[in-house]
């Protein structure tokens, strides 16, 4: 990381391209990839980590962009819902009605498909446990949960 007065410059691996940015050490992640990289996918809702609509993948792992900072993830391997294409979690949502007005839908996209990466054969407890993370101030989460299970078939089916 080389630093100028108040920016650092970062490397960053974000839906397996190296990308390098120009940020303040206290920039935030959700900040960087919409404002720095135009990946808009990511929302900002809450800013406080309690909504799930900046969602994104770390490693792998399904994390809070508005929570972390951009400095923290130089080395790390980072998903937005612009990576993740043509996904059994995306038809299904499509398919199942998984979403309303999408505002709430990329974050619950990455955090289902971690959840399935994590546990394929996640039982109902497992799942609401893990939709816990995320909130959808429209629809009630039937379609989410819907979307999960058919998305679990589509796997199993491959």
């Amino acid at each position: 990381m080389i630093a100028y007065k108040d920016y650092a410059s970062i490397e960053l691996l974000v839906n397996g391209e190296k990308r390098k940015v120009f940020a303040r050490p206290a920039d935030t992640l959700l900040r960087v990839l919409r404002e720095k990289l135009g990946l808009t996918g990511a929302k900002p809702g809450c800013e406080n980590g309690d909504c799930g609509a900046c969602t994104v993948l770390i490693d792998g792992k399904p994390i809070k962009s508005c929570l972390t900072l951009a400095v923290e993830v130089g080395n790390k391997e980072i998903t937005t819902i612009e990576g993740l294409s043509n996904t059994e979690i995306q038809e299904a949502f499509i398919e199942e009605g998984g979403f309303q007005c999408g505002y709430c839908t990329s974050g619950f996209l990455l955090n289902s498909y971690a959840l399935l990466e994590t546990h394929p054969d996640a039982d109902d407890k497992t799942i609401k446990e893990w939709l816990e993370s995320n909130l959808c101030r429209c629809t009630g989460y039937e379609g989410i949960e819907k979307s999960i299970k058919a998305a679990q078939e589509k796997i199993k089916n491959r």
